[in-house]
């Protein structure tokens, strides 16, 4: 088996438990898109259980899309005890910004919290590399997703932010990049359709939770993997619609119905990860 095999099968063997402390208009299909990899999810945000939460849990994966300052407490308390702990910590900075209460959240985490992972869209990503971005709400512009002509600004940019905090970085797009300081990777695979259905970029941030959960040792080799398959299955859900006839309601369903579905062999077949000279 190659890298990737092994790590989907680990999933599938160990089945991680992954803290969840993430926003409440996705809450659900992370949960799903979880059980439909392998892992196990669990959604405990009250600063009264989240440090005892972390303890049970193989990855933690805080995604501040809907901020309140009772779950701003809880993140800070449960990225510490998992720092503590040594569990590989995924941080979505959904919408960073966007507000000040978003930017501040951001920054203080990024000083208080030891990220293994950071996944963002290129607007996300660029702010946290340099203050500066074009998000609009909490998507990307959409004058900066990645292609082919920007790939290599946008792959420097993720080995910037990997610089400056010592976590690998997922730029989610078109593209999918994921790089540390020393490696970078493309990821070929997914569908436009996924960009139509909310929710998709909180899904990947919990299947990369899930991969690094059961291989932290593999940390970029995790997260390329975890890109792969969230694409491939984007993929295969598009073909199985157009049998279908289905709309966006029916490509979510297909969309975790194929990660239920996926194997190894049609992994390996299917991956457009390249590995970048840098």
């Amino acid at each position: 088996m190659n890298p990737f095999e092994n790590i989907l099968s680990a999933v599938r063997q160990k089945r991680p438990l992954v803290h969840f402390i993430t926003n409440y208009v996705t809450v659900n299909d992370c949960a799903n898109m979880t059980l439909a990899l392998g892992g196990s999810p669990i959604m405990a945000d009250d600063l009264c259980e989240v440090e005892q939460i972390v303890g049970h849990c193989s990855a933690l994966v805080l995604n501040i899309g809907t901020l309140s300052e009772r779950t701003v407490q809880s993140m800070l308390a449960a990225g510490k005890e998992a720092n503590r702990l040594g569990r590989p910590v995924v941080f979505d900075p959904v919408g960073v910004g966007a507000s000040r209460f978003r930017n501040e959240t951001a920054a203080m985490l990024l000083r208080e919290v030891r990220f293994d992972v950071i996944k963002g869209n290129i607007s996300e990503i660029a702010y946290l590399a340099e203050g500066i971005g074009t998000t609009k709400g909490v998507d990307a512009n959409l004058d900066a997703l990645s292609t082919e002509g920007n790939l290599r600004w946008h792959t420097d940019l993720a080995r910037k932010v990997s610089t400056q905090t010592g976590a690998a970085i997922v730029i989610s797009g078109p593209i999918d990049i994921v790089a540390d300081s020393h490696e970078a990777w493309a990821i070929r695979n997914g569908h436009p359709m996924m960009a139509n259905i909310t929710g998709t970029g909180c899904m990947s941030a919990g299947v990369i939770g899930c991969c690094v959960g059961a291989d932290p040792q593999a940390l970029l080799p995790s997260c390329v993997c975890a890109m792969s398959a969230m694409g491939i299955c984007g993929e295969l859900a598009y073909e199985k619609l157009l049998s279908v006839d289905g709309g966006s309601g029916t490509y979510r369903v297909l969309l975790m119905d194929a990660m239920s579905k996926l194997d190894g062999a049609t992994l390996t077949r299917r991956s457009k990860a390249e590995r970048l000279r840098i």
